[in-house]
């Protein structure tokens, strides 16, 4: 039954580059943001923490099959759902970024404007690959693979997008902010964001 496995490996790998990119917020901050921006920060915050969890246990969920001699069937199945979920949970973020307004910074609002039109444009690509996911030939062992080889691909370009839409929001005081916020640090409590 091998096969797809290295090729799902490839997947989950292309996965966590990408998985909790919602907050790649270090545990630092310094106290100079405003209030307004804190409440704003805090909104967004609380939000976006259980959409990060979601798309954490999406990753997970596809880590976990590439892990087992999984069917294409299995694989399949728990793929298009992973994406979906991530789909659901980046429009969510985009929901709300817009439902908190602009951060009270320099150009606040072209950067809630660009940061939700990049999570709304990964949301939709998210929903194009479980799109493409369903479509994919089970029963042809090679040409699944082929197909997961290339949604692979697009993941890893996928993941850069996201970590550019958020970064970008979060420069500056805008990210001290966030970064001062207990569900931002929760979120972010992946390896990677607790260095200081």
């Amino acid at each position: 039954m091998e096969g797809t496995n290295p090729v799902n490996k490839k997947l989950a790998a292309a996965l966590s580059g990408g998985a909790v990119l919602v907050l790649a917020l270090s545990g630092c901050s310094s106290d100079d943001s405003s209030d307004k921006l804190n409440s704003w920060a805090k909104q967004v915050c609380d939000a976006v923490q259980p959409q990060a969890k979601k798309i954490e246990a999406a990753n997970t969920a596809i880590q976990k099959q590439t892990s087992d001699n999984s069917t294409p069937e299995d694989v399949q199945k728990t793929d298009a759902k992973a994406f979906q979920d991530m789909s659901d949970a980046y429009k969510a973020i985009g929901a709300a970024v817009t439902k908190a307004g602009a951060p009270d910074v320099d150009n606040g609002e072209k950067k809630k404007t660009d940061a939700v039109k990049e999570l709304d444009d990964i949301s939709a690509s998210y929903a194009g690959l479980k799109k493409q996911v369903d479509g994919l030939d089970t029963k042809d062992q090679a040409k699944f693979a082929d197909g997961l080889k290339g949604i692979a691909t697009q993941l890893d370009k996928l993941s850069q997008s996201g970590n550019d839409a958020l970064s970008k929001l979060e420069e500056g005081d805008v990210g001290k902010a966030m970064a001062k916020q207990e569900s931002c640090k929760s979120a972010s409590a992946s390896p990677s964001a607790t260095k200081s």
